[in-house]
């Protein structure tokens, strides 16, 4: 994925805001987890403020990408729809702090930084949004890969009987 690199602290006093597509195959921890890298993911990120005058990130991110069922194994189409708000603080100590303060678990408090790399924040959020177990919600019947499993390769032992 290309730099996107921002100064939080002034993306958010400026209310800010960008929007863009990302394709899968530049994302290495997620590709990881999928069994393609095909696609893209649509991002946006908004600055702004919250109630309290904390600088806000607004962060949505979503597209499908391509999970394999833990029942079945078979690959199936995952829909990532995603949308966090990211507090800032200006360090981890304080993010803490401000977290305990606010204790609203809709709302992440993290340490802002003036050269935060939303690449990697917009990654880590279509982490977070994957199942921790993706299964269909209703499996395909299996006859319909049965005739794909029919067609055993031949045992390894079968070839070296054929070597004598």
């Amino acid at each position: 994925m290309d730099a996107f690199v921002i100064d939080a602290f002034d993306f958010c006093r400026q209310k800010l805001e960008r929007a863009g597509e990302t394709a899968l195959a530049d994302m290495p921890r997620l590709t990881a987890e999928l069994t393609d890298a095909q696609g893209s993911l649509h991002w946006k990120v908004q600055g702004g403020s919250d109630g309290k005058g904390h600088p806000r990130l607004i962060l949505q991110v979503s597209g499908p990408v391509h999970l394999r069922c833990q029942r079945c194994l078979q690959p199936f189409e995952f829909a990532i729809d995603s949308s966090s708000v990211l507090i800032l603080a200006q360090d981890e100590a304080s993010a803490d702090a401000l977290e305990e303060q606010l204790d609203d678990d809709s709302i992440d408090v993290v340490a802002g930084s003036r050269t935060m790399d939303m690449a990697a924040m917009i990654e880590d959020e279509a982490l977070l949004a994957l199942p921790l177990s993706p299964k269909h919600d209703v499996c395909p019947d299996p006859a319909d890969f049965a005739a794909v499993s029919s067609k055993k390769a031949e045992s390894p032992f079968a070839v070296l009987k054929n070597l004598k």
